[in-house]
């Protein structure tokens, strides 16, 4: 039996998916951590995916010059070879990259709805991959720009994207991180981050639209007004987080958000240890 979320819920949570959805931190893990905190519950899977609808819709739109010279390019790439181009390249690297998520999200689908949401977990996974973006900074050079992305650059950050179906990864930590590993430059790795969670993530909001109406798990139940108030403030708020982390990363580490996982990693451990709030 599921309870009814309330307004309350509803825009806090469609702000915290705005507002971590792009940031290294884990949007599903926050809103596992923020609904299971200070509201007692869990938002649920399809409530996350379906709100993040809201931060893909910013994400195309902040994007759409590029995304509708990337489309073009891929088409006038496939009859003509005089456009293969660097935009018809990565129009293919996101398709290759995308696959392997959309395998495994389908396969583990059960899996990321249940178990995959368990605080203990998603606490642990916060610090653990914080140890993984910093490495990320220490080892990568950050020396290739986009214009040197290549095919198995796109295949390993869509590799890496893979573990963000765990809540506490983070997929643009994640994604970013190989980016780094891989020698790219920072923004270059960002962006290309970006790109690549758009067709993944807005599989999954579709996806999951018929189970958020009628959630079938743990979970608070969002009425259709409340999924879409939520995620419209997710697209606002996750517009201006895009446009700040864009500028943000030009001149400054990830490993600014290395230490805000751990700190917040490591309370929730403490309130799991004390009994304070449940891990499901």
């Amino acid at each position: 039996m599921t309870d009814a979320m309330t307004w309350t819920q509803t825009v806090v949570l469609g702000a915290v998916q705005g507002l971590t959805e792009f940031l290294p931190v884990s949007s599903s893990g926050h809103l596992r951590i923020v609904s299971g905190v200070f509201f007692g519950d869990d938002a649920g899977a399809s409530f996350t995916a379906v709100t993040q609808l809201g931060t893909e819709a910013a994400v195309l739109i902040y994007f759409l010059r590029d995304i509708i010279r990337i489309v073009g390019a891929w088409f006038r790439g496939l009859f003509s070879a005089d456009e293969r181009g660097l935009d018809y390249r990565i129009g293919w690297y996101v398709i290759f990259a995308t696959i392997p998520i959309g395998l495994l999200g389908f396969v583990f689908k059960d899996q990321i709805r249940t178990g995959a949401r368990n605080l203990w977990l998603i606490a642990t996974m916060l610090i653990v991959f914080s140890l993984v973006i910093f490495l990320a900074e220490r080892y990568g050079t950050r020396k290739r720009p986009i214009e040197q992305l290549t095919l198995r650059d796109g295949v390993t950050m869509g590799l890496a994207q893979c573990l963000a179906l765990v809540p506490g990864v983070s997929r643009s930590g994640a994604t970013a991180s190989a980016g780094l590993f891989l020698g790219l430059q920072r923004e270059a790795a960002v962006r290309f981050s970006f790109l690549l969670a758009i067709p993944a993530v807005t599989a999954s909001g579709l996806f999951s639209l018929p189970d958020a109406f009628s959630p079938s798990g743990e979970g608070l139940e969002a009425s259709g007004v409340q999924l879409l108030v939520a995620t419209l403030i997710a697209f606002v708020i996750g517009y201006a987080s895009i446009a700040w982390l864009l500028r943000f990363v030009a001149k400054h580490s990830l490993n600014w958000f290395v230490g805000y996982r751990v700190v917040v990693g490591l309370i929730v451990l403490g309130l799991l240890a004390g009994g304070v709030v449940s891990a499901t």
